[in-house]
């Protein structure tokens, strides 16, 4: 389906794609550490040649000039979410491009398969509302807590302890960087470009616990528009 908007230099868009007939597209952890290091790889105007960066790690390999700012990110077993900002023109597109090119690459010949990966064009929202553009740092990082406790969103969080630390836990999304935790990951992001919503680690981790346990009663999670993959 054709979307309803272009996307624009120095906007925010939430993007996301899942594994076509909702199949597993990170089956393993070389599956999520190789997507993790084509977010930082592709997001130049560079051809993607991975075996000559395959061992490096990410301090040691020259970016170039970037074509999104990368705020969030998020994987799931069989989908992603990324939340970016527009840097040049058609950025988004061929950085989309790229990583859903070699991923499909390198998933298809580990798995001696073919035909195509992901569920047709990767889906797009303009985070275009301050409150929305907030709200997605807390709906992308807490994705991977379905993973313990499937219908927590509909019901509430049965152990807000135990779900905490499972996201500190969890390396596949940009959690840890908010919390702090240095690591060569950090690098994938580009805080500055988007809003300081969190003075520091502690002021994000409140804002965290305060989703887990659906935050304001006057703007519970249910009223957000929520983007629902499975």
């Amino acid at each position: 389906m054709e979307r309803k908007f272009q996307f624009e230099i120095d906007e925010y868009y939430h993007l996301y794609n899942r594994g076509t007939n909702k199949m597993l597209i990170f089956s393993d952890i070389l599956d999520k550490e190789r997507f993790i290091k084509l977010l930082f790889v592709c997001n130049n105007t560079k051809p993607v040649i991975f075996r000559t960066i395959q061992k490096k790690t990410l301090d040691k390999i020259d970016s170039g000039e970037t074509l999104v700012d990368i705020g969030l990110y998020c994987l799931m077993p069989n989908h992603f979410h990324l939340l970016v900002r527009e840097k040049v023109e058609n950025g988004i597109s061929l950085f989309v491009e790229k990583i859903a090119t070699a991923y499909s690459m390198y998933f298809n010949k580990k798995n001696e398969r073919t035909g195509g990966l992901f569920e047709g064009t990767f889906k797009a929202t303009h985070a275009n509302e301050d409150n929305y553009l907030k709200y997605l740092f807390a709906y992308i990082h807490l994705n991977p807590v379905k993973l313990i406790d499937s219908d927590w969103k509909e019901k509430g969080v049965s152990d807000i302890k135990k779900a905490k630390h499972f996201l500190e836990k969890y390396k596949y999304s940009s959690y840890l960087d908010y919390i702090d935790i240095k690591r060569p990951e950090n690098l994938i992001l580009n805080k500055s470009a988007f809003p300081e919503y969190f003075t520091n680690s502690q002021d994000f981790n409140d804002f965290i616990e305060d989703w887990l346990s659906y935050g304001d009663e006057n703007q519970p999670i249910q009223n957000y528009p929520r983007t629902v993959l499975g």
